[in-house]
């Protein structure tokens, strides 16, 4: 039995005359995860006070447990979803979850059994891919497309995966829904221009080769080879660690470059506020945090073009565009700000707008607010 392994919270509403309750999937409400930093900015919005939210834990962020646990989990999970929801008796289902293999066939028995307790299905995809991405065969491919149509609403984070989803099947009821943030503490804080000094770089996410990193490093070899000065702090761990220091090491950039570990909370906002461009040339991405979080603290994103982040920031007034997996192009970029410093400040100034206008957690509520509404 692994019940003990499930986490319940319960956000009620201020309003005791509310009755409609809306159950959301994640992993550990703890867990480093994009998904539970999700999570958790719905509980603390406006939303827990229009409807009772109610956690039901997935996926294994967050649990120290071995194969065998883990295999129990993922036989046991659907029948104790299914005891939850006849204790709880929601209205709504609010999965959360990637365009993957192994979360496709977790969630589509999960789909199945909210669909027979009677429940509305919200089904939230958090990735830059489109359905086709994920199978080749005819049969899996139709299990998708019936998975796809069974939720009543479909919500995805950009209009690139909007448009791949429309292209998959018409009849699916997708919208859209970008990630936002809790921007009030980076928004808010006062920020130093940096005119003269080196130009302070920073990057915040996994340490794994998809997200550019090895391309970063041959780009900071190009501009020490100019003799154009720069530091570079990188925040986070992942797989690829050990040849990211290598490759550091190889091009003889240890002074100019600083892997400081994970970073959470106050410590993570100030990096932010004391860095002045991000460096972000992933190969593919849904609509990652550190973009919005980087602009919120007016830190400038050099990044590629990809998943969401076209729909946040345009190439020259939020933040500057490069190619993808091109060295040359990122180093490009950061030559220009480094360069040209009152555009360095322009494009800081218009990015904190762009999200004090349209990705806060206030707009995420009431986005998902509508939503929950129309599906009842």
């Amino acid at each position: 039995m692994v019940a003990d392994d499930l986490s319940v919270h319960v956000f009620r509403s201020m309003n005791s005359k509310y009755t409609i309750k809306v159950v959301l999937f994640s992993p550990s409400l703890d867990a480093v995860s994009g998904v539970s930093t999700h999570a958790n900015m719905l509980f603390g919005s406006d939303l827990a006070r229009q409807f009772e939210l109610l956690h039901f834990q997935v996926g294994s962020e967050g649990r120290n447990e071995g194969k065998l646990r883990k295999l129990m989990r993922f036989v046991l999970s659907p029948l104790q979803l299914a005891g939850f929801l006849a204790k709880n008796q929601p209205q709504i289902v609010h999965i959360n979850t990637s365009m993957d293999r192994k979360a496709f066939w977790r969630d589509i028995v999960y789909l199945i059994v909210a669909r027979l307790m009677g429940c509305r299905v919200v089904n939230e995809f958090h990735s830059g891919f489109g359905p086709r991405h994920l199978f080749r065969n005819s049969l899996p491919l139709w299990l998708l497309r019936r998975f796809l149509l069974a939720s009543h609403c479909v919500a995805v984070l950009s209009n690139e995966t909007l448009r791949l989803h429309k292209e998959f099947d018409s009849r699916i009821r997708v919208v859209l829904v970008p990630n936002a943030i809790d921007a009030v503490s980076l928004l808010d804080a006062p920020r130093q221009i940096n005119r003269d000094d080196p130009l302070r770089l920073v990057f915040v996410g996994r340490l794994v080769r998809t997200k550019g990193l090895f391309e970063m490093i041959e780009a900071l070899a190009l501009l020490k080879a100019e003799r154009i000065p720069f530091c570079f702090k990188i925040a986070g761990s992942g797989a690829d660690e050990a040849a990211l220091r290598s490759l550091i090491a190889e091009y003889g950039l240890e002074q100019e470059v600083v892997l400081l570990g994970p970073l959470f909370g106050e410590a993570k906002n100030k990096l932010w506020l004391d860095s002045d461009v991000l460096v972000f040339p992933s190969h593919f991405e849904g609509l990652p945090y550190s973009i919005l979080e980087a602009m919120a603290a007016g830190c400038v994103p050099v990044a590629t073009a990809v998943g969401g982040i076209p729909d946040v920031m345009r190439d020259g007034e939020h933040g500057l565009f490069v190619a993808l997996r091109d060295p040359v192009s990122v180093a490009g970029a950061i030559r220009r700000l480094a360069q040209d410093r009152e555009e360095l400040q322009r494009i800081s100034q218009a990015g904190r707008s762009r999200i004090a206008d349209q990705y806060t957690a206030d707009r995420l509520a009431e986005r998902f607010g509508q939503i929950y509404q129309s599906i009842l």
